[in-house]
């Protein structure tokens, strides 16, 4: 894919650092669909990666992947669907971009406070930030996980929790909270190596 030109109007992009803005030229829709891809090809961080799974929605970034899920859960900030809806492509690819070191996580929730509250469903509602979590530890697998792969028939390799990444066991708690209708679950735990042969 060529890279298309720079020549087009100013448009603002949150900056991770300070929370500061940053004046850059405005992409027309090639322009935009470059970034998007850009940021796809390079999604091999703990910060930024798309699943799979996942494949259906985050294309078109419709639906909030898990990567931000994670974020968002990291700065304590609860983004409704509509808040995510109501922003803008570009507002979404960033935050798929955004890096989750603690300092970058601390801007993130400081600007989608300000930025949901001229959004339709006002502003985001805070939350306390995880410590202890069962996706934040690696020793053994979540009962909730444990008891959701029991009622689909599921065999899990045990030891294999140890060998996730935190953002795999983040989905993986996410996918299998009780209620939800888990149809992502066994792609997911396929996905990582977890299913027994």
């Amino acid at each position: 894919m060529n890279r298309p030109s720079r020549r087009c109007r100013t448009w603002w992009r949150w900056h991770p650092n300070g929370g500061n803005r940053t004046a850059l030229p405005n992409p027309h829709p090639a322009a935009l669909e470059w970034r998007l891809a850009r940021i796809t090809t390079l999604a091999t961080t703990l910060a930024n990666t798309c699943f799979q799974f996942e494949a259906d929605f985050t294309a078109a970034l419709r639906c909030i992947p898990m990567a931000v899920r994670r974020k968002l859960d990291l700065a304590g900030v609860k983004l409704k669907l509509q808040h995510w809806s109501e922003l803008s492509e570009r507002e979404r690819a960033e935050l798929l971009a955004w890096p989750d070191d603690p300092d970058s996580i601390a801007a993130l929730r400081q600007q989608l406070l300000e930025r949901t509250a001229a959004l339709s469903p006002g502003r985001a509602k805070e939350l306390p930030r995880p410590t202890g979590e069962p996706w934040q530890q690696a020793e053994q697998l979540p009962e909730g996980l444990v008891a959701s792969c029991a009622q689909l028939g599921l065999a899990v390799r045990t030891r294999g929790w140890s060998e996730l990444d935190e953002l795999q066991r983040f989905a993986l708690v996410k996918l299998s909270h009780p209620g939800h209708e888990h149809r992502n679950l066994p792609r997911a735990l396929a996905e990582f190596g977890l299913l027994q042969a």
